[in-house]
């Protein structure tokens, strides 16, 4: 997967657009960010369901990692290298944070819209 085809897919979320967050860029809906985009365009940091974080980071190391921020690491969003990860997987870990962060009406048109 490459930066520019998640940045085409979490773009394309109702609502959501790109704003940049400190050193980072961001992608938001409704001004609450969904992901980071740290320099460099190979990695994205995408929150995560906390029991999900576990089987991420566990189970493809090569993929997911842990953040540390000080000196311990934050549960509940994963680091994606994303030369490594599959476009499905990636999409997936897109929508669902978009989903988390998104007002439950745009949830509910989008789910509506993609049934047809």
């Amino acid at each position: 997967m490459d930066l520019d085809t998640a940045r085409r897919f979490a773009l394309g979320l109702p609502e959501a657009n790109e704003e940049p967050h400190f050193d980072l860029s961001s992608w938001r809906v409704r001004g609450k960010i969904f992901a980071t985009i740290p320099p460099g365009g190979e990695q994205l940091r995408v929150p995560v369901d906390p029991d999900e974080w576990h089987a991420l980071v566990e189970g493809n190391p090569a993929v997911f990692a842990e953040i540390i921020w000080g000196k311990r690491p934050i549960r509940n969003w994963v680091r994606v290298n994303l030369p490594a990860a599959a476009t499905d997987e990636v999409r997936e870990l897109l929508e669902e944070a978009w989903r988390r962060r998104a007002p439950k009406r745009v949830v509910a048109a989008y789910d509506a819209e993609q049934a047809i």
